[in-house]
Formats: C-alpha cells, structure tokens, sequence
C-alpha cells in the first residue's frame, strides 16, 4: 500500500494538490497522511519563563490545525471515488522540512505531493521556498503541482537527461511505478549543441536506461539548441506532456529548464506537475 504525505497550509493551492493526489491514486490503495506544520519560530533567546506560555500557545495553535484538518477530510469526504484511501490527520509544532523528515521517516513515505504557485512559486525552489528545501534536503520523491494544474490521466511524461548520470536504479524503480501507474508513455529527452555527439559514457548511461526500462514505453529523443529553456519548452508544448520527471541530484540541470529569466515567456510548465527523483 502506498503511502503519501501531503503537506497543507490549507490553501487553495494545497488543496489542489490534495485533489490531483487522490485523482492520481484514484484506483490504488494508498494511506494518505495531511500533516499541517505550524513553523517553530527563531530561538529568541528567552529563558524558562516564557516555556509555559509557549506550551499553551503551542497547545492553542495545534487545536486550531487539528480542526483545520478535520474540515479538510469533510471536503475529502463528499469527492467521488476514495474508497481505496485512509487519511491520517496530522499536526505538528515544528521547524518545517525537520518535521516532513521525520513524518517520512516514521509513516515509510513512498511520495510526498506538494502545491506551488505557478511560475512564481517554481522559480522560488532556487531561493529556498518550503517546496524547495523539501526537494533539496528531503530524500523523498516529490510530486510538485503548481497551482492551475488540472488532473488528467497522464499520457506522455518527460525526462530530461544529459546521460552523464548514472542513475540509481531505486530513481528508476520510482519513474517506472509513476509511469505503469498512469499507463503513460515514456519521453527520454537529450538536449544537447548542434552536431555534438555523445561521448562514449553516455551511450553506455543511455543504453543502460533502455534495458533498465523495457517494463514501460519509452522512446529517446534528441533536440539539438543553444538555449536549453527553450528546447525543453518547444518538446513540452510539440508533444503536450501531462508531467515531467527529474533527478533532484542535478538540480542545476532542471532550474535551467524551470526558470525562466522572465516571467512572462513561462507557460509550458504552469500546468505542468513535475516528479522530483532522489537517490
């Protein structure tokens, strides 16, 4: 049985990323853990004096969440189809991503399913936002769902790779779970200069990749630019991709991809959820 956490700040934009999360395990049991975190502030210095106070605002706050949840699984209750899923409430008084480590340390996390706010909220993962230093310091995959991003059983889902990793294969495990999940196609994207060839690593890597994955479709393609935005963006959009998939441990690799310099030139990825992978 799978086993999810979703953190909630009980936003709209959390909200939709618990709404895609049970339409994407639709037919699957899964045990779904809502945990809201309310952050543990900078130390202040304050001595034992203030420690009773805190512990009845901590006390007050907590009550608060726990009710915020118990209205979050009376919406959960009135959506069609979650027959297969348990939901398990929890709330904390933490430092944020200590908190999500140690719930996906405790509960066997499989996935940790996380909102962000569209193009703005994407390119905050390079400045430490929440979703951001889960991706970096939470060795968990991730399912990011921006904000506007609709559920539709994904048909084609990219990975981007430049055939210099060797992947580990509990990253590969994971891309061939989602994939069979969603009964999805596979698209291998190599991006590199115009008449550059792969050097002799990298075809043992992609060779590899094409044993390892012969349990699901899958197909290599190759786009050659100077601009890697851009030729992500052209595949993306030539080829409506419904997710894309990307190894946490080349980071740089994909902020290259997911942030633009401006804003207004984002759109293939607005929409577009994005499973970060970890070793």
């Amino acid at each position: 049985m799978m086993q999810v956490l979703i953190p909630t700040d009980f936003s709209d934009n959390s909200w939709n990323a618990i709404e895609y999360g049970l339409a994407l395990y639709k037919k699957s049991k899964c045990t779904f853990y809502l945990l809201h975190i309310n952050p543990i502030p900078p130390y202040s210095g304050a001595g034992t004096s203030i420690h009773a106070a805190s512990k009845n605002f901590e006390d007050h706050i907590l009550k608060e969440s726990r009710e915020g949840l118990q209205e979050i699984l009376a919406r959960i209750a009135e959506l069609p189809s979650t027959s297969q899923h348990s939901f398990v409430p929890v709330a904390l008084y933490d430092f944020f991503v200590d908190g999500i480590k140690r719930e996906v340390e405790d509960k066997k996390i499989d996935l940790i399913i996380m909102g962000t706010k569209g193009a703005s909220g994407l390119k905050k993962i390079a400045m430490g936002s929440n979703t951001g230093d889960v991706i970096t310091r939470v060795k968990c995959p991730l399912l990011a769902v921006p904000e506007d991003a609709v559920f539709t059983k994904p048909k084609e889902i990219a990975f981007p790779t430049d055939y210099h990793l060797r992947y580990d294969l509990k990253v590969l495990d994971t891309l061939i779970d989602m994939t069979l999940l969603t009964g999805a196609v596979l698209r291998i994207l190599h991006i590199s200069k115009r008449d550059e060839e792969l050097s002799e690593e990298q075809v043992k890597n992609k060779d590899f990749l094409d044993d390892y994955l012969l349990a699901v479709e899958h197909s290599f393609h190759f786009v050659s630019g100077s601009k890697l935005e851009a030729a992500v963006q052209c595949f993306t959009e030539s080829r409506e991709i419904d997710m894309i998939a990307m190894v946490a441990k080349n980071l740089n690799y994909f902020q290259r991809i997911l942030f633009r310099p401006a804003v207004e030139e984002i759109s293939y990825h607005t929409k577009t959820p994005f499973l970060v992978l970890h070793e």
